[in-house]
C-alpha cells in the first residue's frame, strides 16, 4: 500500500526548546524559565533565554519547512505566552504570535497541528503545587479552551500532553527536569492522575470550542519492545513486554524493588487515555500507592480521541525465554549504532512500536517524534556533515514504509527536530535537528540530513513509496542501511 497523498511529513518542535524571548510581550515565566537558574541543574548553566529565537524568527524558520518539502509542521503552545498567571487574564500579545505563526504556515501550505501542553507550565500554577493539585485539570482545560476559540477556525489537528511519563516521573520523581521534585511514587502516580484528568477534560473542552471538526490525539506511550526474530513466540514476548508493569520496563531492565519501580511503562500511561482503566497488574503492584481515583474519573480521562501519537526513537530487543515470559536481549558490546545520549538505534522500532500500539488501543498511528541526537559542527567549507542523522534515518524510515505496506493506518512521520535546540537538561551539549544553528548569531544552516530527509519526501510523493535502501555491512541484522 502506497502512502497516501494526504501522509502527513513534517517535524515537530516544542515553545521553551525554540522561542526565546523569555519575558517578551507580556509572557511570563514557566517552571523552566525558574529551574534553569538553579545551580547544576542544566549543563553548563545554559538556558533557553535566547535557545533559537524563533520568536522572531519564526517567517525564515517557516520557509526552511517549505524547502524541506513539508505538509505538515507539529509545534506546542507555550501556556505562560498566552496566560502569563498560568489562568485568568489572557496575553493578546502571545495570541498574536501564534495566529502570525499559524498563517505563515498555512500560506506555505503547511498543516498546523497544536500541541497544547510541551512542559513549560506556568511558574505561577507550580507554585499552587502545579500538577500535584486537582485543580491542575481545570487549569489545563480553560487553557485548550483559550487556544481552541483562538486557534480553530484554521487548526484541526490537536495534541493535548506530550510524554506525559516524562514529564511527571523526571519532574516529580527523579528531579531531573524542572520543577526538579523528588517524591515518593504515590505522590508522582497522584500527579500523574491529575495530568491524565487534563487531558480528558482538555479533549472535551477542544471539541466544545473548536469551529473546525478537530482530530485530537495525546502522545501518552513510547517504544515498543522489538521481538528478536519474527518467529510468533518473540512477537508474543514482545508485546507483553511493551506494556508489562512491574518486571521490564520501557529501557529493558529488570524492576523489583520498590524504590526501583519504573513508571516508564506504556500501559499506565496509556491504557487510561485509549480504554478508560489503569492496568490491573499494576494495580496490584502498586497497592496504596496506586492513586486516589474518585468516581467519575477514568471516564473523564478517557474522553474519546482520534489518534494514538507516538514519541519513537529507539527500542529494546526482547525475546521468549525458556518459560515463555519476555526475556531482554542486551545489544552486543560495541554496538556501533547508538545515538550521543547512548540509546541504540533499533531499526525496528517503527514499525513494532506503530504495531503494537494499534493492536491494544484500536486508534490511528501519528509518528509524532522520531530522530537522533548527534554532535555536529560547522565544516570550514560552510557545510554541516552528519552522517550518523542521515544513516538513522535509512535505518529506521523502513519500518515505516512497512507498517504502511502492510494497512496499519499511520496518517503522519514528524520529525525531532527541525533545528538544533535547547535540549532540556543537556542543555545545547546535544544537537538534534536537521538544521545546524548557531546559537551566538541565530544563523541557521541546512546539514545533509536536511537534504536526506527533503530527498525522501519528494520520492515518497512522487511514487507513494520511501526510495529503495541498500545493504549496509555495520548492520547487525543486515536489512539494509543507506537510502540512495
Amino acid at each position: 500500500m502506497p502512502f497516501s497523498k494526504d501522509f502527513m511529513w513534517g517535524v515537530s518542535t516544542s515553545a521553551y526548546q525554540i522561542e526565546g524571548a523569555p519575558s517578551a510581550d507580556g509572557k511570563g515565566p514557566s517552571i523552566w524559565d525558574v529551574f534553569c537558574r538553579r545551580p547544576g541543574r542544566i549543563f553548563q548553566g545554559h538556558t533557553g533565554d535566547a535557545a533559537c529565537d524563533h520568536y522572531r524568527r519564526y517567517a525564515g524558520d517557516v520557509a526552511l519547512m517549505k524547502a524541506l518539502g513539508l505538509n505538515a509542521y507539529r509545534f506546542s503552545l507555550s501556556w505562560p505566552r498566552i496566560l502569563p498567571e498560568g489562568e485568568g487574564a489572557v496575553n493578546a500579545r502571545g495570541l498574536d504570535f501564534y495566529n502570525r505563526l499559524i498563517d505563515a504556515l498555512l500560506e506555505a501550505g503547511i498543516e498546523p497541528l497544536i500541541t497544547l501542553y510541551h512542559w513549560d507550565l506556568p511558574h505561577e500554577l507550580h507554585l499552587r503545587g502545579g500538577w500535584m493539585n486537582a485543580d491542575s485539570a481545570r487549569w489545563f482545560a480553560d487553557f485548550a479552551r483559550v487556544a481552541a476559540d483562538a486557534f480553530s477556525d484554521r487548526v484541526r489537528f490537536w495534541n493535548t500532553l506530550e510524554e506525559p511519563c516524562t514529564y511527571i516521573i523526571m519532574g516529580y520523581r527523579t528531579g531531573e527536569h524542572a520543577p526538579g521534585w523528588r517524591l515518593p511514587v504515590a505522590d508522582v502516580l497522584q500527579a500523574g492522575h491529575h495530568t491524565l484528568l487534563a487531558h480528558g477534560d482538555a479533549v472535551r473542552a477542544i471539541r466544545e470550542r473548536a469551529r473546525t471538526p478537530p482530530t485530537i490525539g495525546c502522545d501518552a506511550t513510547a517504544s515498543a519492545f522489538v521481538p528478536l526474530t519474527e518467529s510468533p513466540a518473540d512477537i508474543a514476548a514482545a508485546r507483553a513486554a511493551t506494556f508489562a508493569f512491574g518486571r521490564i520496563d520501557a529501557w529493558g531492565n529488570s524492576r523489583a524493588t520498590d524504590d526501583d519501580l519504573s513508571l516508564w511503562v506504556n500501559c499506565w500511561w496509556g491504557d487510561p487515555v485509549y480504554l478508560g482503566r489503569y492496568p490491573e497488574e499494576a494495580l496490584r503492584v502498586l497497592g496504596d500507592r496506586a492513586p486516589k481515583v474518585r468516581p467519575g474519573d477514568m471516564e473523564r480521562i478517557a474522553a474519546p480521541v482520534d489518534q494514538c501519537q507516538l514519541s519513537v526513537y529507539g527500542g529494546k530487543r526482547c525475546r521468549a525465554g525458556a518459560d515463555g515470559r519476555p526475556e531482554p536481549v542486551p545489544y552486543e558490546p560495541g554496538y556501533a549504532t547508538t545515538t550521543q545520549n547512548h540509546w541504540a538505534v533499533e531499526p525496528g522500532c517503527i514499525y513494532w512500536s506503530a504495531r503494537f500500539m494499534h493492536e491494544r488501543y484500536g486508534r490511528p498511528i501519528l509518528i509524532a517524534e522520531n530522530g537522533h541526537q548527534n554532535l555536529d559542527s560547522l565544516s570550514p567549507d560552510g557545510r554541516v556533515r552528519d552522517p550518523q542523522r542521515a544513516d538513522y534515518l535509512a535505518r529506521v524510515l523502513p519500518g515505516l514504509q512497512r507498517a504502511v505496506d502492510e494497512g496499519l493506518p499511520v496518517s503522519g512521520y514528524f520529525h525531532w527536530t527541525l533545528m538544533d535546540n535547547f535540549e532540556w537538561a543537556e542543555g545545547y551539549n546535544i544537537r538534534v535537528g536537521l538544521v545546524h544553528t548557531d546559537f551566538r548569531t541565530q544563523t541557521r544552516t541546512p546539514k545533509d540530513s536536511f537534504e536526506f530527509y527533503r530527498r525522501a519526501i519528494a520520492h515518497a510523493r512522487q511514487t507513494g513509496s520511501l526510495p529503495p535502501a541498500e545493504a549496509s555491512r555495520d548492520r547487525p541484522d543486515g536489512r539494509g542501511g543507506v537510502i540512495t
